[in-house]
């Protein structure tokens, strides 16, 4: 479990595409404004671009491909002895598009956080954005946790609200939580680099205060709303 992290913060990041959440951490170190260090970008897809955006930034990248393992128990413990090779402090699921094994979750347990495309817990699972306009919601947004065996329900660090416009389409939404998501994802990693987030049992603290439903939200800059 992370208590203290010694700065800078190891990570390695897990992506399965474009990796534009990888690229708001990358930025967010390069400008001094998150003390970490990403040890290894590791993929399920060989084409994914976020290993292009890592490569740019001589980030060391990891391929490992689930058709070259039986079953999701093999492939995540393939993934496993990869990741323990480079000794990190936290992993980042980025947009990681697989069902991780209990476990591998275990393995992982407080150290393995993910951002949500809903603010949780409503809108688990897929097609979030479409989700929340049929149910008529007025507002959307985005979720860091950390991850559980269940499926999106993990304890909560990080909150950000989007509204929901009138006339919105899902990708118009979509668009705007991936505004928010570039801001959040940082914001979170910089409190658990700085020793201000820490998980004890199954409740998340910060600046020793436990994360509640009213104080888990922040805003951020204007173009995120």
């Amino acid at each position: 479990m992370l208590t203290n992290p010694v700065q800078p913060l190891a990570i390695v990041v897990l992506i399965s595409g474009d990796g534009s959440n990888l690229q708001a951490i990358i930025d967010n170190i390069a400008s001094g404004q998150l003390s970490a260090k990403l040890v290894a970008v590791i993929s399920n897809r060989d084409q994914a671009y976020g290993l292009e955006r890592a490569r740019r930034h001589g980030i060391p990248t990891q391929v490992i491909a689930a058709t070259l393992h039986p079953d999701r128990t093999a492939y995540d413990q393939a993934l496993m002895q990869c990741i323990d090779s480079y000794s990190p402090q936290l992993i980042v699921l980025a947009g990681f598009m697989r069902i991780l094994t209990t476990e591998f979750v275990q393995h992982y347990a407080g150290r393995l956080i993910n951002i949500h495309p809903s603010l949780l817990p409503k809108h688990k699972g897929l097609h979030t954005h479409q989700r929340a306009l049929d149910a008529g919601d007025n507002e959307h947004g985005a979720t860091v946790h950390f991850v559980t065996p269940e499926l999106d329900s993990g304890p909560i660090i990080l909150q950000m609200k989007v509204p929901i416009l009138p006339n919105d389409t899902a990708e118009e939404l979509q668009q705007r939580v991936h505004q928010a998501e570039h801001q959040l994802y940082p914001e979170a990693l910089r409190r658990i680099a700085t020793g201000r987030v820490q998980l004890r049992g199954d409740i998340v603290y910060v600046d020793n205060s436990p994360v509640t439903a009213i104080n888990r939200f922040i805003e951020l800059a204007n173009h995120a709303k």
